[in-house]
């Protein structure tokens, strides 16, 4: 029993489950055609307009899970002709309209955008509207609304609008590549470009090489995925894939945490480094908090990098539910350290292109972290981990967190710390709400997640941040 929340995770879930399925037997580029005809068969169309339309979306799926356009920097992007149902954005006059005498939205209007029919009921010229909201405001009857496209109203950083062809658009210079809108998009005309390819290339190699190690670096909120089989089962399931061994991006997030108590009390104010997100939302709109931003790598990086400098060599691979995460990997100061991202949603569909049953396979163990590093996957939990971490180092600092919840409550934050109103030393900063656990790659997203990641916690066999990161040494 596979879990998913909608239909069009299932849908991006059997593209990408497909051309795995290819590439593990170097058929992709003879049956990648093929893909589109064997999901959507026949002359009957199940979710289009026609079945040729659905097809023609699907080979773009099918573009985007074997990497995408490789000259856009950005992971996120659109599917232009799967992006045609909804309706344009903007503010429209519903049948609320009483046609009244009074005219107030007229009379607000300074672009002379409003206008009545013989009946007194107002219409909004396009063409003449700048979106102000002012009529809307006056309406006595709230018969003017500003409708907004799914997409546009999960991208808190208003980095969607839609273009000439009446597609969504992404502007690269205010994306953050948080996926939100990947997630919300109803039609999935929105996605992240898979990685997926890379892995099992570097897999392959491994498996005609014993000197060619892969490691599977796996993300703490993996705690709350794959909840038809045991934790230890998906170790297992990891292992059988081909991957030398599996480790936890927790204890990058026990060295991190370490790492940043001493920062934190050196500097007096810090903002955390380890959502990606988050640290380039600073980048684009508070470029003047740039020095506050912790100077640390994030978990994922530092335990990559740790794992280079001791196994010369191998590859890195993180799988994790954060699109962003594909974004940081390519930068220059992560990239000699991490060799390819993948998400939980990309995992499951490499499994079953191998028709691994995870559920039949023993537990194996996990256990490389304390409960510190592996709470970071929960908004709060950073900062959990930096007092101990303050504590453990017997730091005469007393942290004062202000936990962002979401991006929209990141800007808060830094908004105030920019005009010196922030009642706060140390921002903790995640885009997606909930944390790691409400990622865009998640299988599932939902509160009984944060429970789960808790529950994994205590089961952490190291109890302190010094327990697990001494066992690097």
């Amino acid at each position: 029993m596979r879990k998913f929340d909608t239909k069009v995770q299932h849908l991006k879930y059997k593209v990408l489950r497909e051309v795995a399925r290819h590439a593990w037997d170097d058929t992709l580029l003879e049956k990648v055609l093929d893909i589109p005809q064997q999901i959507a068969p026949g002359k009957v169309p199940t979710m289009r307009c026609c079945v040729y339309k659905e097809r023609a979306i699907l080979g773009e799926r099918v573009k985007l899970a074997m990497g995408g356009d490789k000259e856009h920097r950005n992971v996120i992007q659109v599917i232009d002709i799967a992006c045609d149902e909804c309706p344009a954005a903007g503010y429209e006059v519903t049948a609320s309209c009483r046609g009244c005498i009074a005219h107030r939205c007229e009379d607000v209007c300074k672009r002379g955008a409003i206008s009545f029919d013989h009946n007194h009921v107002a219409h909004i010229d396009k063409s003449k509207c700048v979106e102000c909201g002012q009529c809307a405001k006056v309406c006595p009857y709230s018969a003017i609304i500003n409708r907004k496209r799914p997409c546009q109203v999960a991208c808190k950083v208003k980095a969607i609008s839609i273009n000439d062809d009446n597609a969504a658009h992404i502007d690269d210079e205010k994306c953050i590549q948080c996926g939100a809108c990947v997630y919300q998009c109803p039609f999935g005309a929105i996605q992240d470009r898979s990685f997926m390819l890379d892995v099992i290339d570097m897999i392959k190699k491994s498996q005609n090489n014993t000197q060619y190690k892969v490691y599977a670096m796996v993300a703490p909120s993996i705690s709350s995925q794959f909840t038809y089989a045991k934790l230890g089962q998906v170790i297992t399931g990891l292992k059988k894939l081909g991957f030398h061994t599996v480790i936890e991006a927790a204890l990058g997030a026990d060295m991190v945490a370490q790492a940043e108590s001493r920062e934190l009390a050196e500097k007096g104010f810090l903002t955390s480094s380890c959502c990606p997100a988050f640290v380039q939302y600073i980048k684009v709109n508070f470029p003047q908090l740039l020095p506050y931003v912790s100077h640390n790598l994030s978990p994922m990086a530092a335990l990559g990098k740790y794992l280079k400098d001791t196994q010369p060599g191998c590859k890195v691979v993180f799988i994790g539910p954060c699109t962003a995460k594909k974004a940081e990997a390519q930068l220059d100061t992560v990239k000699p350290y991490v060799d390819a991202v993948m998400t939980f949603e990309e995992l499951q569909a490499i499994f079953d292109s191998r028709d691994f049953d995870i559920t039949t396979l023993e537990e194996d163990v996990l256990d490389n972290a304390s409960y510190f590093g592996r709470i970071f996957a929960r908004s709060g939990g950073l900062s959990d981990a930096v007092k101990q971490g303050l504590m453990e180092e017997k730091l005469d600092f007393i942290v004062n967190p202000v936990i962002c919840d979401g991006i929209e409550e990141c800007r808060m934050a830094l908004l105030k710390k920019s005009k010196n109103a922030l009642q706060g030393n140390f921002i903790e900063g995640m885009a997606c709400v909930g944390g790691c656990i409400g990622g865009a790659g998640c299988l599932t997203h939902g509160e009984k997640n944060k429970a789960e990641v808790d529950k994994y916690g205590r089961e952490a066999f190291e109890k302190t941040i010094g327990d697990a990161v001494s066992m690097l040494k």
